[in-house]
């Protein structure tokens, strides 16, 4: 269990980590907490935006859409490995997912299948929207694939979690398959490494 750190140790924390940040507008303001309370946080979450074209892409996690307010992220990783940072706090990402899931991921232990939708991601995850058709044919650049590790690792190193809390949408809620082109089981060694 751990608070969420600040926005400004968050920025500092990626950075240290070698990623390539954009700042967007005011986004450590930027956030859904009037409609309920961020954290405490137990992992890291990523999913893909079904878009394409990096402006749009951010425009859309950062703004929303009628039926899902921004932001939709903390930060969006742009098929050129850049990482822009849209939102701080609150943002609507996970959605309710399995109880189980979050227990696994607290205890650090292999995820349990998720069967239901009972939990509220949106106040325990971090979010990551990568940008992606995640038609399994729209192709992950490696830059994209290094930044997804490295923002997964520089939250976990400054939590003292392991891999184990970096997980996919589609393993917290029933019926996502996000993200779409690679595994998690993979980017989790990928992350496991490099917190050596």
């Amino acid at each position: 269990m751990a608070p969420p750190m600040s926005a400004g140790r968050f920025l500092e924390a990626l950075r240290d980590e070698g990623v390539t940040v954009v700042e967007v507008g005011d986004w450590e303001h930027h956030n859904r907490n009037h409609k309920g309370p961020w954290g405490p946080v137990h992992g890291v979450m990523i999913h893909h935006t079904v878009t394409s074209g990096s402006e749009r892409t951010v425009e859309i996690c950062r703004v929303g859409h009628p039926s899902l307010p921004g932001p939709l992220c903390h930060g969006v990783i742009t098929k050129d490995g850049s990482v822009h940072l849209i939102g701080y706090g609150r943002a609507n990402h996970a959605g309710l997912g399995d109880d189980d899931v979050l227990r696994a991921v607290i205890a650090e232990k292999g995820l349990p299948p998720d069967n239901e939708s009972n939990s509220d991601g949106n106040r325990h995850f971090y979010g990551f929207e990568c940008e992606n058709l995640g038609d399994g044919e729209d192709p992950w650049p490696d830059v994209q694939l290094d930044a997804i590790e490295r923002v997964s690792a520089a939250i976990c190193r400054v939590h003292g979690w392991t891999e184990r809390s970096v997980i996919g949408h589609l393993e917290w809620q029933p019926g996502k398959v996000d993200p779409r082109g690679f595994t998690m089981d993979w980017m989790r060694e990928r992350v496991e490494e490099r917190l050596k």
